[in-house]
């Protein structure tokens, strides 16, 4: 479940209504005040002008209706006139109006705040001519188009004591300073005012929405933990409200899951535990023979990962697609055997199929129990090989002993030449068939750990030129042995007596392969940690193909010439469970019409070992 974010969360919701409301409220609000203000703000401005305008035409009319007598200083009433009015003007500090102009009857500027140059000019305003012609007063408002400011105009008559127009007053006030500059600034702090009470009111608003958006927040998380597994936590109660009566419910209902999670995950456990330790390979489907479960040796047995093979057929995996059509004829299979060998090793495995079924009979699954039974069939194979070469190497000299004795039977006894004859062959063949069943006792005892070694510490060079001087006292003329022993001490920890065994059975097929005038090259070589003995003859060879069977039971390169010489086909057999059993290794190499080289090896006693001896 993918966390919400906040411009998506209900919280931003509750705080977007919230703000529309306030908003719509201040602006109402907003709008009414600034209607009224300005209203007000006119009118205020309105009075001030008034004001202003009659304490001006007031102290005007008081200059023109003045008796003066005489002039001082000289000047003549007109200037005297002009200089009062220019006083009075000058006295006009207000900001409110930006502009006066004082006229006479005949139109002459006589004072202003402004452009004292126009003193004296003629002014030709139509606004000023109707007041002097009149004798009303006039008000008008405008748009300054050089600093664009809206700007209101008044002019008012002066009248002397007799009520005749002496002159007039010219006044100009800015509305933007007086009042609009007001309004903006009453508009910019009602807008300030405003954002402080959106903010506080959005602060407000979320505090608000948590009161709400919380407890939710607390049950979509608890909801997200329960997912994982996890009903350790409780969701926090703030109210006995709907949202609170809502998280008691939630608790409930985390608790009635825990328990029945916790029942499930125990039957799990117990389940997986026992397909974990079991050594059979397990595998279940479904009725379609879609696999949806495989322990961890059923992976191993087919070479897969379980983890991978969930959903895949189980046809295909186990190569049985040829076999079956349908996954239900399964359950008519009982078990087989299914090979799964290569170019390079054998393996077999048995697979035991049984059914799944619901309350209504009807099948829901299959079990499939997969067991490596290699080793049971290659055993069992080699049992009923060894059964039958032993009944045939024994059928043999059976046979001939039969054949010789029924002829002794039937007189030949009687014949001096014959029965001599008879009797050696029978005597030969006697005696073979005794050193097979010795070799069969001693591979037995061999197999079944009933063989022990006597090894004792053994200077092998000396050991193996006592063995050579042995074989050479009864060694054909026509085959020569020849030493290549270096002349130094390496001590081996063998038995001496089965070692024996080992040369004599190696170099004995050497001296009966060879041909006439062949020699036979004993040599001895110190590796690292062990000795490399090598006895190599000029025979026939072997096959390549042959040569890593020859250390098998009852395997012969060529058996019609091991039998003329005598052979049972279990000396290499023997040699070889005699050297591993030295912790060595025997191995050979060869190829047909250059001879054979048989190698051994025969582990070092260490220097330490030697010192403590």
């Amino acid at each position: 479940m993918h966390k919400v974010g906040f411009f998506r969360s209900i919280q931003l919701k509750f705080i977007i209504i919230y703000i529309l409301l306030l908003l719509l409220a201040v602006q109402l609000i907003g709008t009414f005040f600034t209607s009224q203000l300005e209203d007000n703000l006119k009118e205020g401005f309105e009075d001030t002008i008034n004001n202003q305008m009659e304490l001006l035409s007031y102290n005007l009319e008081l200059v023109f209706n003045k008796d003066r007598n005489e002039n001082e200083e000289g000047r003549t009433e007109e200037e005297v006139v002009r200089q009062e009015v220019s006083d009075i003007v000058a006295k006009l500090t207000t900001d409110d109006i930006t502009n006066v102009i004082v006229v006479d009857n005949q139109s002459i500027i006589i004072g202003t705040n402004s452009n004292l140059e126009e003193v004296g000019q003629r002014i030709t305003r139509e606004i000023i001519q109707q007041v002097l012609f009149f004798d009303t007063s006039q008000q008008n408002t405008f748009i300054n188009q050089e600093t664009d400011e809206t700007v209101s105009v008044r002019v008012d008559p002066i009248v002397n004591k007799e009520g005749t127009v002496v002159g007039a007053i010219y006044l100009e006030s800015s509305l933007q300073q007086g009042v609009y500059n007001q309004l903006d600034e009453i508009n910019k702090i009602f807008f300030q005012g405003a954002l402080l009470a959106i903010t506080i009111s959005a602060i407000i608003g979320v505090l608000v929405a948590r009161t709400i958006t919380k407890p939710i927040k607390e049950m979509r998380r608890q909801a997200q933990v329960m997912a994982k597994g996890d009903f350790t936590q409780k969701v926090n109660v703030y109210g006995k409200d709907e949202i609170g009566q809502l998280s008691e419910a939630f608790n409930d209902l985390n608790s009635r899951l825990k328990h029945s999670y916790a029942t499930i995950e125990e039957e799990r456990w117990k389940l997986s535990s026992v397909l974990s330790n079991m050594s059979d390979g397990v595998i279940a489907t479904d009725n379609a023979g879609s696999i949806t479960l495989m322990n961890e040796a059923a992976g191993i047995l087919v070479g897969r990962n379980p983890d991978d093979m969930i959903g895949d057929d189980l046809l295909d995996m186990l190569q049985l697609e040829d076999k079956l059509i349908d996954i239900s004829e399964l359950q008519d299979s009982g078990s087989m055997i299914i090979d799964f060998s290569d170019d390079n090793q054998v393996f077999l495995i048995r697979a035991s199929f049984s059914t799944v079924k619901d309350d209504e009979n009807e099948i829901t699954g299959f079990i499939t129990v997969l067991n490596d039974v290699t080793e049971e069939e290659k055993i069992e194979q080699e049992r009923r090989d060894f059964v039958s070469n032993v009944s045939h190497e024994l059928r043999t000299p059976l046979t001939t002993m039969k054949s010789y004795l029924e002829a002794l039977a039937d007189g030949a006894w009687e014949d001096r030449e014959i029965a001599p004859k008879f009797l050696e062959v029978t005597q030969n063949e006697t005696e073979r068939m005794i050193r097979m069943v010795n070799d069969l006792l001693q591979l037995s005892k061999m197999d079944a750990d009933e063989y022990p070694l006597h090894k004792e510490r053994t200077e092998f060079v000396e050991f193996f030129h006592h063995v050579i001087d042995r074989f050479e006292m009864h060694l054909p003329e026509t085959i020569t042995l020849n030493r290549e022993l270096p002349n130094k001490r390496y001590s081996v920890w063998i038995d001496k007596d089965k070692m024996t065994q080992v040369l004599d059975n190696i170099i004995s097929n050497s001296v009966k392969y060879s041909p006439e005038g062949g020699n036979i090259n004993l040599r001895l070589e110190s590796k690292q940690h062990f000795l490399l003995i090598t006895i190599q003859d000029e025979g026939m060879g072997i096959a390549y193909d042959k040569l890593e069977k020859i250390f098998e039971r009852f395997y012969r390169a060529d058996k019609a010439r091991t039998r003329k010489f005598g052979g049972t086909g279990l000396g290499l057999a023997i040699t070889k469970e005699l050297v591993e059993a030295h912790h060595g290794r025997i191995w050979a190499k060869s190829r047909e019409g250059y001879g054979t080289t048989i190698y051994f090896t025969l582990p070092l006693i260490k220097k330490k070992r030697r010192d403590n001896k």
